[in-house]
């Protein structure tokens, strides 16, 4: 596939929750998530290095609204480390809203970090839950392996890709994404909310040709 960039060795496409409940149709839909799933096999098979990251909640966790009373779907709470999003119930384990995308077809993926199982902390970055000290283990992980540059794809991009992107670069990784391969929510202007973040930390979007 054509693309305005270079890939080495030293690069990992990280792929951001391509599952079933992020799609039309799922319990938490982002608005086209489907129609990202044959370009990111496309991209992938140029990468040498993969990882994907899957929602994994238990009924319990924090996050969802049905576990807060009289609480909607896209409030805002605190909790104890902060401000929450409530969603709904959505990717939770063992249940086929959690899985990938039967469209998805990744098979060199290296790697699947799985996120949100903690019921007392909510989780959108590929390297820390909410509370910004627990640590996914990816990191770790792309050190050992020498993986220096990460480029970001998948769902959504206003929250778990931009967070992802933001804490790659606090850890002292390369951040790339890749817009066309990714869908919004768009949440009380979380969108241009992510642009800003992007400009501020130097995360390059990169348009595909």
């Amino acid at each position: 596939m054509p693309k305005p960039f270079e890939i080495d060795d030293h690069d990992v496409l990280v792929i951001i929750d391509p599952q079933v409940d992020f799609c039309p149709g799922g319990a938490l839909a982002v608005p086209g998530g489907d129609e990202v799933m044959p370009l990111i096999n496309r991209i992938a098979h140029d990468f040498r290095h993969v990882v994907i990251t899957q929602d994994w909640h238990p009924l319990t966790q924090v996050s969802f609204a049905s576990n807060h009373s009289g609480a909607a779907p896209f409030s805002t709470t605190t909790v104890g480390y902060g401000e929450q999003v409530l969603w709904p119930d959505h990717c939770v384990q063992g249940t086929p809203g959690a899985e990938f995308h039967p469209a998805l077809h990744v098979p060199k993926a290296e790697l699947i970090i799985r996120k949100g199982y903690n019921p007392g902390v909510d989780s959108y970055s590929a390297f820390f839950e909410n509370d910004k000290v627990t640590a996914t283990g990816l990191a770790g992980y792309l050190r050992e392996r020498n993986l220096r540059r990460c480029w970001f794809v998948g769902l959504a991009l206003d929250f778990c890709v931009r967070f992802s992107a933001e804490d790659a670069v606090a850890e002292g990784f390369e951040a790339h994404v890749l817009p066309q391969a990714c869908r919004a929510i768009d949440l009380n202007g979380s969108l241009a909310a992510t642009w800003e973040s992007f400009r501020n930390l130097g995360v390059s979007t990169l348009e595909l040709s």
